[in-house]
């Protein structure tokens, strides 16, 4: 079952509030089904009815009584629809509404374990880094961590890079590889916070962590034409433990590095 804060944001992203839904019409809107998930609206009415004949009931009746992993395939596609048009809806906290819409299809397919990827985010005005988290995040919700691991790293590389720059006044050299930038990082944080011993292990040690990220990239990523990638249970766990650190740097960042 759908937890109502969750199916009152999915309404809300798809616009299903008046009886629509997006800017679909009778005709094309079961033509995006019938594409999408090759099931027939028209034939299989039993999927879609007792709810109402508009195209909101319709979907809320397909969300109830469909197969969970096509109701997900569906949600999926839907939002890379909705991003797609040319003036899509807008939403409040566009971010937390997007969490929440994949949280839900996530619930829907029974996983409680999708990767939180809140702190991988455009951390400054760049065209060139909103499109990278938007592939990266194609990509975990599309469940192929594997394929994302490059652009991991690439995020990475210029996360740490701005944090340098922000902090330090300092710039990183274009050729200074990922823990470089990561161990100035490490240095300022430890020069400024009064962190415990055990946090202090923790931080040191993501040097040698986002060190061993360059092969991982050059040798088992999309990065080049590699015959073998990661694993996918090896990427989710990569993914979790470099998000974690990333989200600790979010997390003190504003509050103990005040300029």
């Amino acid at each position: 079952m759908i937890p109502r804060n969750g199916r009152d944001n999915l309404e809300s992203v798809l616009e299903m509030e008046s009886g629509y839904v997006l800017d679909f019409r009778g005709r094309t809107f079961d033509d995006f089904f019938y594409e999408t998930i090759d099931i027939d609206p028209q034939e299989k009415s039993n999927l879609f009815s007792g709810r109402g004949s508009s195209k909101a009931k319709r979907l809320r009746a397909f969300i109830e009584r469909g197969a969970s992993s096509i109701k997900a395939k569906l949600l999926r596609e839907m939002w890379e629809y909705r991003e797609d048009m040319e003036f899509a809806p807008p939403v409040n906290d566009a971010e937390k509404a997007r969490e929440l819409y994949f949280s839900t299809i996530a619930r829907i397919e029974g996983r409680a374990d999708a990767i939180d990827t809140s702190a991988i985010e455009a951390f400054e005005p760049s065209e060139t880094l909103e499109e990278l988290v938007a592939s990266i995040r194609r990509d975990l919700d599309a469940k192929k961590p594997q394929a994302g691991i490059d652009r991991l790293h690439t995020y990475c590389m210029k996360r740490f890079a701005s944090l340098v720059r922000k902090h330090e006044r300092g710039e990183c050299g274009k050729d200074d590889p990922l823990h470089s930038r990561v161990a100035r990082y490490v240095k300022l944080l430890s020069e400024q916070r009064d962190l415990t011993l055990l946090s202090k292990r923790i931080v040191k040690s993501s040097i040698s962590v986002f060190e061993a990220m360059n092969p991982v990239r050059n040798n088992r990523s999309f990065a080049h034409d590699n015959p073998e990638l990661v694993e996918m249970e090896e990427a989710r766990f990569i993914f979790d433990s470099v998000a974690a650190f990333l989200r600790y740097s979010k997390a003190i960042d504003g509050r103990y590095f005040e300029d």
